[in-house]
């Protein structure tokens, strides 16, 4: 295979139309397998594990099938570089999506039907798309004989819409090995177009991520009759400290990746800031940010939403004790705020435990990494504005970080105005423009190649 760091293969690009059919087919063929993941361990990943094990293969790669729960397969492979002292790069895509009720959609969101120019399916951003640009871009590699610079580990991933327990986490406490010399990666819910005004393309690229925080609250009180006087009514307390945590105003924190998004963000908009001085108000300059306020809104604080209540059987019946769960979320360094925020909303007599938690995460912006994804963003859109931002969830760079591997949002897309891409996230009618996956098979070869 030709060396990658020769001048014709850089300046080359193996994006052939072979490479931009196969991507466009393997998005929708991916999406008409059924990957549901409703978070009770019933989702079955095997078939489109296998799917893109056999395509690996096809590229002259030796794909691995990993299993922890029968059914629950993850895939990893690995790309060896022409240069054995360099540090190797991760490339993670998950394979199970979120349910979708088909009665909701305009077409069915398994189907995979492309229209009009665009691929329709539960998985289409979330995040098929994103494994299919990978097949396409190392089988086009294989056609042209070209190898990377570093090794490049690929992995599909089990369960990333649930715990992780069966994909992400297994594989990074089970099976670390497969990623031996990875020291950063990429993958979902980055560079993609975010249209902020006439005129003014942004790229946001993830650089962080808040911790997770999923809690279960129990309060405890005295079981009795309902016609009865109960001042220990473990349904009133809890509602009470619900209540108290759905009020609560978080204080604004600012950690090193929203500064950058915030700094550079202000200064495309002419905007004069000082991040750091005592009296900037956030809130004041998201006012003025217009659409790409949202870029940052959602980390600027932790929070945490009360989402699930359980109590009682018969309506007659004071239950002794009562239950809710609360999606929390940590910026990076905020843990400890959170938790002496929840002993205080919880109170005395409803008691909160960790249900599912998974740590913040920050990667630096100011990176030869992060140029080199800015580069290839702007190879292809010139136009376009990239800018850091820390996503408000996260994704299996958390599980990976365990592994010293620092993780980066980049699954790039060039979308059209009228597109609203966050609202594809686990939405209904969930969908792609083929030219976007075009456009994220270029970037994502230029960018691996380069890295």
């Amino acid at each position: 295979m030709a060396d990658v760091t020769r001048p014709e293969t850089q300046t080359g690009s193996p994006v052939d139309d072979i490479a931009l059919d196969e991507v466009v087919a393997f998005t929708s063929e991916l999406i008409r397998i059924d990957t549901t993941n409703r978070g009770g361990g019933d989702c079955r990943e095997r078939p489109a594990a296998e799917y893109v094990a056999e395509r690996l293969a096809g590229a002259g790669l030796e794909p691995v099938l990993l299993e922890r729960t029968p059914g629950r397969t993850n895939v990893v492979a690995r790309i060896e570089g022409t240069d054995p002292s360099a540090d190797a790069l991760l490339v993670h895509g998950h394979l199970d999506v979120v349910p979708a009720e088909p009665a909701d959609w305009t077409v069915h969101p398994f189907s995979g039907e492309v229209r009009d120019g665009v691929v329709w399916g539960r998985g289409a951003v979330d995040m098929k798309n994103m494994d299919a640009m990978v097949l396409a871009v190392v089988r086009a590699w294989k056609r042209a004989g070209i190898r990377p610079r570093r090794d490049i580990v690929i992995a599909y991933t089990a369960d990333e819409e649930a715990s992780a327990e069966d994909g992400s986490g297994f594989l990074a406490d089970q099976h670390p090995e497969l990623f031996e010399g990875c020291t950063e990666g990429i993958s979902e819910s980055g560079a993609f177009t975010f249209h902020a005004g006439p005129g003014m393309s942004l790229y946001p690229i993830a650089a962080g991520e808040r911790g997770t925080a999923w809690l279960k609250l129990t309060a405890h009180g005295r079981a009795g009759h309902g016609s009865k006087v109960n001042r220990a009514n473990a349904v009133t307390r809890l509602a009470a400290a619900i209540g108290r945590i759905g009020a609560h105003e978080w204080p604004v924190r600012l950690t090193r990746t929203v500064r950058a998004a915030l700094s550079e963000l202000a200064a495309l908009y002419g905007i004069d800031i000082d991040v750091d001085a005592p009296d900037f108000d956030v809130d004041a300059l998201m006012a003025k940010l217009g659409r790409a306020a949202a870029l940052v809104e959602p980390v600027v604080r932790n929070s945490a939403n009360p989402t699930m209540l359980d109590a009682g059987y018969k309506v007659n019946v004071i239950p002794g004790h009562a239950t809710a769960f609360v999606d929390g979320r940590m910026l990076p360094g905020g843990e400890e705020e959170f938790r002496e925020t929840l002993d205080r909303l919880t109170g005395p007599d409803v008691d909160w435990e960790f249900h599912h938690r998974e740590v913040a995460l920050e990667a630096p912006v100011d990176s030869p990494t992060f140029a080199k994804l800015r580069a290839a963003i702007e190879r292809f859109d010139p136009a376009g504005h990239v800018v850091p931002f820390c996503m408000s969830g996260g994704t299996d760079a958390k599980q990976f970080s365990r592994l010293g591997i620092t993780g980066y949002g980049f699954s790039p897309l060039k979308l059209p105005e009228e597109y609203d891409y966050a609202a594809m996230f686990h939405g209904v009618d969930e969908r792609v423009p083929v030219d976007a996956l075009h456009f994220g098979v270029r970037v994502l070869d230029h960018y691996l190649k380069s890295a």
